[in-house]
């Protein structure tokens, strides 16, 4: 209550300016009227009843204990009262300032302390009219009660709106911060998206191709320097890989189709793929289509082809084979690929709880695996140690993607 007498809010500031106003055009009035009519009583006594009262009055506003301690507030009501007071036995026009009064009280008192006081008020109102009348009349009565009735339903009214402004006030910032802190969650979470799908695309382009380097620069060194012409071509293909490697990069910085699948359909990509990977390590690997090819979306051509690319290179590197198999069928409904090796094979259960993923310690099965399962697909590995390995990922095909 303190607080928002301290900080009044625009409509505050001219209802009291409003009671001022009240309160200095009652006193000038009751003043006039003890000098001017025949009212009874001592038209200076009333001047110097009314004098008090608009002092008294004047002073509590310009008080800051007065604003902000509900104490010092009712000693001032009191004080104020007392002039009040003064002014009803000098003149019976006095009533006139109890209106104003039951404002103030209710104002500064709050919901508890208000209305006991403006009920107060109201007597004293009354029993001064009565005492100046010599009689009692309940017509008499109604106006200060009257007044009293809707000054209370005004107040009252006005606080309720007050606190249901503030309400609103509150659940407006509540939901301005709400949406703040939802604007910073997607923002973090299109991070890790990015961070996420950079991670796949490094792995499935730039660390294959960078291994396929290695191996080739090891296969020039140990040509070197009895067979320069097998050495030359190995670096000559090391050089190729570094600018398919490059070229990927800048690809895959601007989420754009990687380079294989510019114009080509998957079973190209594939094809290219499998020659690629058997020229840079030696290992013969070999495309088998089945069905009839449709044209995938480029999110499903995308993932199928950085799958295969990333389970060679962990044949290549990992599992000692002396062959592959990429088989790429397409079915009613979906499309499934298969990649099969001869190698040395692992233990599924016992990669799967390495803090990586795949038979080298990195996160090749996972990220095949994430890929396969954002476009509603699934994921499968069968493998044991010395029986090679078996990847099969399995895609819906739409209507639309078959059109």
């Amino acid at each position: 209550m303190a607080t928002e007498r301290s900080r009044p809010t625009p409509v505050a500031r001219v209802l009291r300016t409003c009671l001022h106003l009240l309160v200095a055009g009652l006193l000038v009035l009751v003043v006039a009227r003890s000098a001017f009519a025949d009212r009874g009583g001592d038209p200076a006594a009333v001047a110097a009843a009314a004098s008090a009262m608009a002092a008294g009055y004047a002073v509590g506003p310009r008080l800051a204990a007065v604003r902000t301690s509900r104490r010092a507030a009712a000693l001032w009501l009191v004080l104020l009262g007392a002039t009040w007071t003064g002014l009803l036995v000098a003149t019976q026009d006095g009533v006139w300032l109890a209106f104003p009064l039951y404002f103030l009280e209710l104002h500064l008192l709050g919901r508890r302390g208000g209305p006991v006081a403006v009920g107060l008020t109201a007597v004293a109102a009354i029993a001064a009219w009565s005492w100046h009348q010599q009689s009692f009349s309940l017509a008499a009565s109604i106006g200060p009660v009257l007044g009293a009735a809707v000054a209370t339903a005004t107040v009252l009214g006005y606080q309720a709106l007050y606190r249901e402004s503030e309400e609103r006030r509150r659940l407006i910032d509540e939901l301005t911060a709400a949406r703040a802190d939802l604007a910073a969650a997607h923002h973090t979470a299109g991070v890790l998206a990015e961070r996420e799908r950079l991670a796949r695309e490094i792995h499935d382009t730039l660390a294959q191709s960078l291994s396929s380097i290695q191996l080739l620069l090891r296969a020039a060194q140990r040509a070197l320097p009895e067979r320069t012409e097998a050495a030359a071509g190995y670096v000559e293909q090391a050089r190729q890989a570094a600018q398919d490697n490059l070229d990927e990069a800048r690809r895959f910085v601007r989420a754009l189709t990687p380079p294989a699948l510019d114009g080509d359909q998957l079973p190209v990509a594939l094809e290219r793929l499998c020659a690629t990977t058997t020229a840079h390590s030696g290992l013969p690997v070999h495309l088998h289509l089945s069905g009839s090819p449709v044209r995938l979306p480029a999110a499903q051509e995308v993932a199928l082809l950085r799958i295969a690319q990333s389970a060679l290179g962990n044949t290549v590197r990992h599992a000692k084979a002396s062959r592959a198999e990429v088989t790429l069928s397409y079915m009613e409904g979906e499309v499934a690929l298969d990649v099969y090796d001869d190698g040395a094979g692992f233990d599924p259960a016992a990669v799967a709880g390495r803090s990586g993923g795949d038979a080298g310690g990195g996160f090749g099965l996972p990220t095949m695996r994430a890929r396969a399962r954002a476009l509603g697909g699934s994921f499968t590995v069968e493998s044991a140690p010395g029986e090679g390995t078996a990847l099969a990922v399995q895609l819906p095909v739409t209507a639309e993607a078959g059109a």
